[in-house]
């Protein structure tokens, strides 16, 4: 199979990027050592549809160290590296991908990828698993989801009885969520925005839609910078721990007229539309965490604005028809992803690990599972953190004999 990518000579930026965050990554470092030796993934093909930067790229060399045939696709229009795919492709993977891509070459790419008929598959969002489903009738061993995004597709194709194959919800992973969606989300995305605008987060009034997991993390972050933080959201318990963290709750209609910046991390759709741009101050920004452009309600925003126009990289000016301007980054696109480089290398270290011992799980014991959304098993993110721990230098304490027995007392 032959790539598509846009120039193999950026190839050796890729390879450079590759090597600096392997320094990082100790878990896929730990992973690669012992099963590019044994090689479980012989014979398979693993179809890998991801934000192909540095750091999924090494999960992918991974991947086929331990001996699968992999092809990578983005899953992202605006998220893929070019010179990170060169390397890949130089180093044995097949890549289907570039940057800034059309709906419809993101498309034909997706199919590319799946025409190899794939034994298993990583997704990241579920666009994987709807083609699949919708439009490929092959049948798969199964795979793991990376995004709570991806998970709800999942989990409604089970609960009508459509899924065709098991998944793991990688996501759902204590060493996913905890790390990736809390400090890599909230790490990534104020370092998109800030160096997409080149402005000051102190002292502005930063609104959070969506207190989850990466919520909270980019709740945590612009806290941490000096923004005034609100809280939107629709679930009570969610609003009671955003009150209990210290952060204002109120509805977007309220949260509109005062924000300076708004992020959403929610999942959903239309959750900025028509009705709050009208209650926008005037420079107000917005951006978006969530894996879909879907958020932040961009033909309202076109629709009621009289002009519309680039100026800087990565945001766009829209002039309402009073006079007021509104800012949208990154096209309303993940902004820690199309306006910067990603999570930190030392937190996709966990995730890719849940990644990896999914796809592994499910190699081993898909024919004993059924067609639904999976955990992961709890012994492996155990394994995970064990590792991570180590090469930290961190060290535990062990319960004594005499303390398990006292726990295990009924």
């Amino acid at each position: 199979m032959e790539s598509m990518i846009r120039d193999i000579k950026l190839a050796p930026s890729g390879h450079d990027k590759i090597a600096w965050v392997k320094n990082f990554m100790p878990v896929l470092r730990s992973i690669d050592e012992e099963y590019s030796k044994t090689k479980p993934f012989a014979g398979k093909k693993v179809v890998i549809t991801m934000h192909l930067e540095a750091k999924t790229a090494y999960l992918a060399l991974v991947f086929k160290n331990a001996g699968a045939e992999v092809i990578a696709t983005g899953s992202n229009p605006l998220s893929t590296q070019d010179d990170v795919v060169a390397a890949l492709v130089e180093d044995g993977v097949t890549v289907y991908s570039w940057y800034n891509c059309t709906n419809e070459e993101y498309d034909m790419f997706i199919d590319k990828a799946l025409d190899c008929n794939p034994d298993m598959i990583i997704d990241d969002g579920g666009d994987l698993v709807a083609r699949i489903h919708n439009e490929r009738p092959e049948l798969i061993i199964g795979g793991s989801e990376e995004t709570t995004t991806g998970v709800i597709r999942l989990k409604a194709l089970a609960e009508q009885g459509k899924l065709k194959f098991p998944m793991i919800a990688a996501n759902d992973a204590y060493c996913k969520y905890l790390f990736d969606n809390r400090y890599g989300t909230g790490q990534s995305t104020w370092d998109g925005i800030m160096r997409t605008t080149n402005l000051v987060i102190a002292g502005k009034t930063v609104v959070i839609a969506g207190y989850g997991w990466c919520g909270k993390g980019g709740a945590m972050r612009a806290k941490g910078l000096g923004a005034n933080v609100v809280i939107t959201e629709v679930d009570p318990i969610k609003a009671i721990e955003a009150v209990f963290d210290g952060f204002r709750v109120m509805p977007m209609e309220e949260a509109a007229k005062i924000g300076d910046i708004f992020l959403t991390l929610t999942g959903c759709d239309n959750v900025i539309n028509e009705k709050h741009f009208a209650l926008m101050k005037d420079g107000a920004m917005m951006a978006n965490s969530g894996h879909f452009d879907v958020e932040i309600n961009k033909v309202d925003l076109l629709k009621n604005s009289v002009s519309h126009r680039p100026v800087r990289k990565n945001i766009e000016e829209y002039v309402q028809k009073d006079g007021r301007k509104l800012y949208l980054l990154a096209e309303g696109r993940l902004v820690n992803l199309a306006a910067g480089d990603g999570h930190p290398a030392e937190i996709m270290d966990l995730s890719f690990g849940v990644q990896f011992f999914s796809a592994l799980h499910i190699l081993n014991h898909h024919q004993e599972m059924e067609n639904k959304v999976y955990l992961m098993p709890e012994e492996i993110n155990t394994k995970i953190a064990q590792i991570k721990l180590k090469a930290l230098g961190v060290e535990l304490d062990e319960l004594t004999e005499e303390q398990k027995a006292y726990l295990a007392k009924a």
